[in-house]
C-alpha cells in the first residue's frame, strides 16, 4: 500500500462530499482523495478485490483507484488503517451535467446502464444512478464513484436506484425534448424532475405522446391515486425471487430505459452560430489560411500542454492545438456547435472537453452553501499555458458590455503563459451589425486601446493583421513578483 504525504491529505480542509454516509471526498491539485468511514470500508474493499472493479477499469468505464495510507498513519493490527483512504487521478476539468451537451447526457446515461448491467451479472448494483457521478475524459464519460456499487441480492428483481435514474437522467432529456426546458437548468435541480412537475407543463395531447405514458403520465397518476386514503395492500416481498428470473427481470428493465433514453436524447438543433465556419460571409479562405497558419506557428514554436478555446464553436482551432499534442478544453454557450465539435472528437477520440458555458456569465458555485460543485472559473484559472480567444472579443465589449481592462484581467487568471487574442475592429461587419448606434460609447475603440488596457497583465510578442481587417495578437503574461500584492513586472528580456 503506497503511503502518501499527510499534507495531500490535509491540503483541503473541507470535503466536497458530504451526503454519502459510506465517505467523503476532496481534491489535491493532481488527485482526488476519499475517504470511507469505516462501516463502509468492509464492502468497498470487497468491490475493488473484484473482478467486476478489475472489468470496469480495464474498459475504461471505471476511474482506476489505488488504496493509500497517509505517512506517519500507523495501520491497526489487522492491517488495515484506521481510515481507508482510496486516491484517484484528477481528471480535469470537471465538467457538471448542466454544461454537457444533449450528447453528453445521452453517453453518461448509456455508461450508467452498462455498468449497472455488468454488476447484475457479477452479483454487484449501482445503489446510486446520477450525472453527478460521471465525469468526461475528453469526450469519454467515465463513472468517478466507486463507493456506488454495493452487492446485490440475488432474488431481487428492484434496482433501487431506478427512480433517481430516471429523475436525474431521463426525466431532464424528456423535458428538454417536448418542452425546451435547457440541460443548463438542472443546475437548480440537483435531485432530478418529479414526473407530476413535467406533467404539469405538458399540454393535454402531449400527455398522451408513447414516449410520455410510462415515465410522465401514468407516474403522476399513480402517485395521485397513492396518496388518497385507502386500505394497505399486501404486495409480494421483492427478494423473493428465482435468481434468475430476477436478473432477467433486471435486464429487462435496463434494456427499457436505454430505449427510453435513446428517444429522449435527440440532437441538438444546428443554430446559426453551430453553422458559422461555413456560412461566414466575412472570412475568405485566404483569411481563414492565415489565421490557421499563425496559430499552428504559435503552437509549434511553444508547445503548450494544455489550452482553452473560448468561444470554440464548432472546434476548428481546438482540434488543431489538439493535433499539435495539447490537451483542450473547449468552451462556447451555444450547446449546438458544442454538440458538433463534441460527436467530432467522440468519433476521432481527440484530446479535447468540452463545455457547454459563456465565459462572461460563468457557471457559479452550487450545492450546500456553494462548496460542492465548483464554479466554472475555480475550475478554469491558472490551468492553461495558452488560453485562445478568436472572434471573442466583440461579443464581450458589445453583447456583454465588458470593459477591456476586465477583459485583460480575466485573461490573465486564465493563462500562466501564452494568449492568442483576434481583434475585430468596428469597421468589421459583425461589429456594426452589433453596434446598434452605440457609436459614442464602443465605435471609437481601437488596437491601441486594447493594447494600453492589456498593457499592465500581458504584452505583445506577435501580432498579424488579416485581409479582412482582423488581427490576430500572441500575447505574453507578464510575471508577477513573488508573494506581490502589486502590478506585475515589466517582462524579462530573452
Amino acid at each position: 500500500m503506497p503511503a502518501t504525504p499527510r499534507s495531500e491529505f490535509e491540503q483541503y480542509d473541507s470535503a466536497l462530499t458530504f451526503r454519502d454516509p459510506a465517505g467523503q471526498l476532496r481534491l489535491t491539485p493532481t488527485h482526488a482523495l476519499r475517504r470511507i468511514h469505516p462501516p463502509a470500508a468492509e464492502e468497498t474493499l470487497a468491490f475493488l478485490a473484484s473482478p467486476l472493479r478489475a472489468a470496469l477499469e480495464k474498459s475504461g468505464f471505471l476511474i482506476p483507484t489505488e488504496i493509500v495510507q497517509p505517512e506517519n498513519h500507523p495501520a491497526e493490527p489487522s492491517g488495515l488503517s484506521a481510515e481507508l483512504w482510496l486516491r484517484h487521478s484528477r481528471i480535469n476539468p470537471i465538467s457538471y451535467p448542466w454544461e454537457w451537451t444533449t450528447g453528453q447526457w445521452r453517453a453518461a446515461a448509456e455508461l450508467t446502464l452498462q455498468i449497472e448491467s455488468q454488476a447484475i451479472d457479477a452479483g454487484w448494483t449501482l445503489k446510486d444512478a446520477t450525472p453527478l457521478n460521471i465525469l468526461f475524459a475528453g469526450a469519454r464519460p467515465v463513472l468517478v464513484d466507486v463507493l456506488s456499487f454495493e452487492q446485490r441480492d440475488p432474488r431481487s428483481s428492484v434496482w433501487l436506484a431506478y427512480g433517481q435514474f430516471v429523475r436525474t437522467f431521463l426525466l431532464p432529456l424528456v423535458a428538454h425534448r417536448f418542452l425546451s426546458w435547457p440541460l443548463q437548468a438542472t443546475l437548480f435541480a440537483r435531485d432530478g424532475y418529479e414526473p407530476a412537475t413535467i406533467y404539469k407543463a405538458l399540454r393535454p395531447l402531449q400527455r398522451l405522446h408513447p414516449d410520455l405514458l410510462d415515465v410522465v403520465t401514468f407516474a403522476t397518476l399513480l402517485e395521485g391515486s397513492q396518496a388518497k386514503p385507502r386500505k394497505p395492500a399486501r404486495l409480494p416481498a421483492a427478494a423473493n425471487t428465482d435468481p434468475e428470473l430476477a436478473k432477467h427481470i433486471l435486464h429487462k428493465r435496463i434494456a427499457r430505459l436505454r430505449r427510453q433514453i435513446g428517444r429522449a436524447a435527440r440532437h441538438e438543433k444546428s443554430s446559426r452560430w453551430s453553422d458559422y465556419q461555413q456560412s461566414a460571409s466575412h472570412y475568405r479562405p485566404v483569411d481563414t489560411e492565415e489565421k490557421q497558419q499563425f496559430l499552428k506557428g504559435v503552437l509549434e514554436q511553444y508547445r503548450p500542454a494544455r489550452v482553452l478555446d473560448i468561444g470554440a464553436n464548432t472546434g476548428t482551432y481546438s482540434l488543431l492545438a489538439a493535433e499539435a499534442g495539447a490537451q483542450v478544453v473547449a468552451l462556447d454557450n451555444d450547446s449546438g456547435a458544442i454538440e458538433a465539435l463534441w460527436q467530432s472528437e467522440a468519433e476521432h477520440g481527440r484530446a479535447v472537453n468540452t463545455l457547454v458555458a459563456n465565459i462572461a456569465r460563468p457557471t457559479p458555485a452550487a450545492g450546500w452553501r456553494n462548496r460542492e460543485q465548483l464554479s466554472l472559473l475555480d475550475r478554469l484559472t491558472g490551468q492553461f499555458d495558452l488560453v485562445m480567444m478568436l472572434a471573442v472579443i466583440h461579443h464581450l465589449i458589445l453583447r456583454e458590455q465588458l470593459p477591456l481592462a476586465h477583459i485583460a484581467d480575466l485573461c490573465a487568471s486564465l493563462t500562466t503563459n501564452l494568449l492568442v487574442l483576434e481583434w475585430v475592429p468596428p469597421s468589421d461587419p459583425m461589429y456594426q451589425e452589433w453596434l446598434r448606434g452605440r457609436d459614442l460609447l464602443y465605435g471609437h475603440l481601437s488596437e491601441d486601446d486594447l493594447k494600453q488596457a492589456f498593457a499592465p497583465f500581458l504584452h505583445v510578442v506577435d501580432r498579424k493583421a488579416l485581409g479582412n481587417g482582423r488581427v490576430l495578437f500572441l500575447f505574453k503574461r507578464l510575471e508577477r513578483e513573488p508573494d506581490s500584492s502589486g502590478p506585475p513586472s515589466e517582462p524579462k528580456a530573452e
